[in-house]
């Protein structure tokens, strides 16, 4: 039976909404960091998701930013390039995660896109107990800064041929990278995958890189 919840998770004094999908059996779990000005109502992502449920993966879509938050950064653009806070709050949806019992004992993936990738990336360095694989799709893992040198996970770059400077920005930061990493470019794609066929291909490449990595966690296997 397929577990479906819409809940607010309490995390560095908010409460974020997220919608979980849970199939049966789970072998991992896939949290999700939204770009700028995205939300968990992403139509790419939540694309991306349902590929991830067809391999076994459960999914935890989530909005980073408060509805209050979201208002302001609609105005100003500042907050989905604040790092520091978007990972705070990553860190603290999968440290919830661990306690939530449908996915205590899986590992945990994340997928960033955009400046999610940067947030994912810092929340990976963050806790490389509980985070196996990281996936980046049109991401900035520049902006993580030197965090990328903590990051030992198995980590996937996932960048449209045309997003040239994107490109660019992704091979510096896979040189910072110590872990085994992989740099995928999407034949015809943009930088929002929009193109026929381009989102299809990230979905399974990220499909294949969570199937490949993740597994039960474990120190929670044994609790």
């Amino acid at each position: 039976m397929v577990v479906r919840e819409s809940i607010a998770i309490p995390t560095a004094g908010v409460s974020l909404g997220a919608d979980i999908v849970v199939p049966q059996p789970a072998h991992g779990v896939v949290l999700f960091a939204h770009g700028s000005g995205s939300s968990r109502h992403s139509p790419r992502n939540r694309y991306v998701a349902g590929e991830l449920h067809s391999a076994e993966l459960a999914t935890v879509l989530v909005d980073l930013l408060t509805p209050e938050e979201e208002e302001i950064d609609a105005l100003t653009g500042a907050l989905r390039f604040d790092i520091s806070l978007l990972a705070t709050r990553l860190v603290g949806v999968a440290d919830w995660l661990g306690q939530y019992k449908p996915v205590a004992k899986l590992g945990i993936g994340l997928f960033g896109a955009s400046t999610g990738a940067a947030a994912a990336l810092v929340a990976a360095a963050e806790r490389p107990a509980s985070v196996q694989a990281v996936v980046s799709r049109g991401g900035r893992p520049d902006l993580a800064g030197d965090f990328l040198r903590m990051v030992h996970q198995p980590t996937l770059l996932i960048v449209g041929e045309y997003d040239t400077t994107v490109i660019e920005l992704n091979r510096q930061a896979m040189e910072k990278l110590p872990g085994e990493t992989a740099f995928a470019i999407v034949a015809g794609a943009s930088h929002l995958f929009e193109e026929p066929g381009a989102l299809d291909q990230v979905a399974r490449l990220a499909r294949d890189w969570f199937a490949r990595h993740l597994r039960s966690h474990p120190a929670a296997s044994r609790a």
